[in-house]
């Protein structure tokens, strides 16, 4: 829940730190997920950000977001990660994202009546809950049908016949609500993304991570961008910077 509360504007500009909030998401390695993982990696390495977040030729929408979607997690988790020495219940004793924006957290099913609370448990809920949907694997399937034991290349991979014991197999589809499910995930990780820009920016120059947080906020916000997965009202608290990035990209 989004409670708007007064005026906000930002500036902005690495190393790259081990320490994570969460425990990090993997993608099983020989999955078709890991292959658009690698994709992903390989194209972020050209340097066109626009380009690197569309949909690549033949591949399924849905599982597209949900490999990003992963990928967005741990980065925010190690982003996060960095700071939580310096967010703490004193420094930030309501979850906001400058003077004008002030989160409250419900999840609608532990908690459905919005509570104030402070940005480190906040933000410990709001991951708690993300992790949680990624490892349902009714919600985010890691297999989608057919065998990975077999290299998709290989002749014989069309005809693999179900085996019972293969754990690839049958596969699961993604469910009707994914993507609804996928836009309330990114649409609370950006709430992270906020807070540490607008409360933590200085700490993360400090700690010499600006370069990282904004080539990850910038490939965040091409991505949600590109598939229309977060409203612009909720992408306010970052406006100024969105508008900066996207004029920078033009």
């Amino acid at each position: 829940v989004l409670w708007q509360t007064g005026n906000a504007s930002l500036f902005l500009s690495g190393s790259r730190s081990s320490k994570t909030f969460k425990p990090k998401k993997n993608i099983p390695e020989g999955s078709h997920q890991y292959e658009l993982l690698k994709h992903a990696e390989a194209t972020l390495g050209s340097g066109n950000l626009r380009q690197a977040v569309m949909l690549p030729e033949g591949e399924d929408l849905n599982e597209w977001i949900a490999v990003n979607t992963v990928d967005f997690f741990n980065q925010i988790n190690m982003l996060y990660g960095t700071i939580t020495e310096f967010c703490t219940e004193s420094s930030c004793p309501v979850m906001s994202a400058g003077p004008r924006y002030e989160y409250h957290w419900a999840d609608g099913t532990n908690i459905k009546k919005p509570i104030k609370c402070s940005a480190p448990k906040y933000i410990d809920y709001l991951m708690t809950w993300v992790q949680d949907q990624l490892d349902d694997e009714t919600l985010f399937p890691s297999k989608i049908g057919g065998c990975c034991c077999v290299p998709r290349d290989s002749p014989s991979w069309l005809n693999q016949p179900l085996i019972p014991a293969c754990p690839c197999l049958p596969g699961v589809p993604f469910p009707k609500n994914f993507m609804s499910v996928a836009k309330t995930i990114l649409k609370r990780l950006f709430r992270v993304y906020a807070h540490i820009y607008h409360q933590h920016f200085d700490s993360v120059m400090r700690l010499q991570e600006e370069a990282h947080l904004n080539t990850s906020f910038k490939h965040f916000i091409f991505f949600v961008q590109e598939f229309s997965l977060i409203d612009r009202r909720e992408l306010a608290p970052l406006h100024e910077l969105i508008e900066k990035l996207g004029s920078k990209d033009r």
